[in-house]
């Protein structure tokens, strides 16, 4: 008997569309423990997750999961409380998370990049019973910058660190021996219903005020197991993901669907073009997923000859169409891989990809086609519905979208249209047949090798620089990453110079996560403005392609 549901109420999914999606299949009313016991069953003694230090069978897996759901229990950890954690891609990572989900409560993962600043908003937010953190992560010290903001923090009952080595608090924590066993019966009394929520992720806003975005089982499981239907992908294939899972490529496509089908995953902490050469090599990796500067470096790896990389068979890369180079040289390196195109966001995952089977300009000039179950429109200011080719803005909604965002009724409101579209802030155009491309957004964000920089927040930062009169952040196009962010800035008058490496530190100094940083720095005396006085950025982004500033 499936246990009752302590999903929020939301408007965002009818009743009739709850029962339409169950009937066709767009939500499989399942959850990601149903997932996982599946795959214990079917494939008890098979590496589940491997990373660099640790490798999992699914029994191991399941074994520890309810070991770590134990431990949450003693702590007091409820369902419906929220366990928050910054952590890379490690195998502890997946544990915690299936754990949080054992037990009902929600998991709230935490970008590794992110700093004082922007950590400081979410938390907040999330106000979670738990923190969970690596002690270093690339020469960084985790415990010490939450002891160094604690003033700017909620009340978090637990921390815990996560040091790989003995004696630690995580190895401590999960080498207790917890009490009232059987576990099995202990936590049937948590299990999570299908629509409960189990996701809250952060999603960069245009005001710099991060939006938490709140999932459900299904509204999760819907985008995977459309994925793979579209794809062909079963327990046989090998899955890589270097994207971290505090996105939600790396969360749905690296955690939650190689578990659904009882495959093996395997996990890079921090992108690298030659190990991952390596790996493909050497566990037979067949599928991955990632920004497209992925694809690039993997195409330019130094070692890209000397491995036998023949076992790749599906390489998803999303957030921007393939340039036809790339392609080329990738369709040459790996002839018998499908490279995708798609289009997404936190709040409805993957709503558009390309075809296996789709000729190369469809992945050279658009983001795909909807999957089953969702549906997208372009449409014109007044709401009608964009002609072929015609730019509008894009919108969306069906299975995959979210139930709203976290305690904000009216964010989540204002973010559709009356006839229950989500406004997605992109601009696109679609062809006769249902494909579309991004061709700009309504927002002000950058997208920079996949990560959003959002505008507002930095240029607010830039703002605060004692030399700094106005500033203004916009794109410059990148070879490699799509999208670099170039400040032009006017100076104050006195201020004699700033250079990038002083803003750079400044942003530092801030709590300003270094991805966010400008890369490129340009002081101009005047900005180009509408007779209302508005920034021209689309003046600045020209400006930015040019070698030099001009100086009025």
């Amino acid at each position: 008997m499936m246990p009752p549901s302590r999903r929020a109420q939301s408007f965002v999914h009818t009743e009739a569309d709850q029962a339409r999606y169950r009937q066709l299949g767009y939500w499989p009313d399942k959850t990601a423990i149903d997932f996982l016991e599946q795959a214990v069953a079917r494939f008890p003694d098979k590496t589940a997750i491997r990373d660099h230090r640790h490798a999992y069978t699914f029994r191991q897996l399941a074994q520890l999961v309810e070991r770590c759901a134990c431990g949450l229990l003693e702590m007091g950890i409820a369902p419906g409380d929220v366990v928050s954690f910054q952590l890379p891609n490690w195998c502890e990572w997946v544990i915690l998370h299936y754990a949080a989900t054992r037990i009902g409560a929600i998991s709230n993962p935490l970008i590794p990049i992110y700093r004082g600043r922007e950590l400081a908003s979410m938390l907040n937010q999330a106000r979670p019973k738990l923190l969970v953190v690596p002690r270093t992560f690339r020469g960084f010290s985790y415990p010490d910058m939450i002891a160094g903001m604690r003033e700017r923090l909620p009340d978090i009952p637990h921390l815990l660190v996560v040091g790989r080595e003995e004696p630690d608090t995580w190895e401590a924590f999960m080498a207790q021996a917890w009490e009232e066993l059987p576990v099995r019966a202990r936590l049937d009394a948590y299990r999570p219903h299908p629509d409960d929520p189990t996701e809250l992720i952060f999603t960069s806003s245009t005001t710099g005020m991060p939006k938490g975005v709140l999932h459900t089982h299904n509204t999760l499981n819907g985008p995977i197991v459309a994925w793979a239907d579209r794809m062909g992908v079963t327990h046989e294939d090998v899955f890589h993901m270097a994207s971290t899972f505090g996105h939600q490529t790396g969360f749905l496509y690296g955690v939650r669907l190689p578990t659904m089908l009882g495959a093996t995953a395997v996990y890079q902490d921090v992108w690298d073009p030659a190990e991952f050469v390596a790996w493909v090599d050497a566990f037979r990796i067949s599928v991955t997923n990632g920004a497209t500067p992925f694809l690039y470096d993997f195409i330019h790896a130094p070692n890209l000859a000397e491995h036998d990389v023949s076992s790749l068979r599906i390489w998803g890369c999303y957030g921007a169409p393939i340039p036809r180079p790339v392609i080329r040289q990738a369709l040459a390196a790996i002839p018998g891989c499908k490279v995708l195109a798609g289009w997404g966001q936190t709040e409805n995952a993957l709503v558009t990809v390309t075809r296996p089977d789709d000729p190369p300009e469809k992945l050279t000039t658009t983001d795909g086609i909807a999957f089953p179950g969702m549906e997208v429109r372009v449409v014109r200011p007044d709401g009608s519905r964009c002609n072929p080719g015609e730019e509008g803005d894009l919108q969306c909604r069906g299975a995959q979208l979210f139930i709203g965002y976290w305690r904000d009724e009216a964010l989540t409101r204002s973010s559709f249209t009356e006839d229950g579209w989500f406004i997605t802030g992109d601009r696109a155009v679609m062809d006769a047949v249902g494909y579309i491309k991004i061709t700009g957004r309504t927002k002000d964000i950058i997208i920079r090798g996949g990560e959003n920089i959002p505008v507002a927040y930095v240029e607010d930062v830039l703002h605060e620089h004692p030399a700094i009169q106005a500033a203004a952040l916009v794109a410059k196009p990148d070879e490699r990453l799509q999208e670099r962010a170039v400040a032009f800035v006017i100076l104050k008058p006195g201020s004699a110079t700033l250079t990038l490496a002083d803003l750079q530190a400044f942003l530092e100094a801030k709590g300003v996560a270094k991805p966010y940083w400008p890369e490129e720095l340009r002081v101009v005396e005047a900005f180009p403005r509408t007779p209302s006085g508005k920034i021209q950025k689309y003046i600045l982004r020209e400006w930015a392609k040019q070698p030099a500033a001009p100086t009025e």
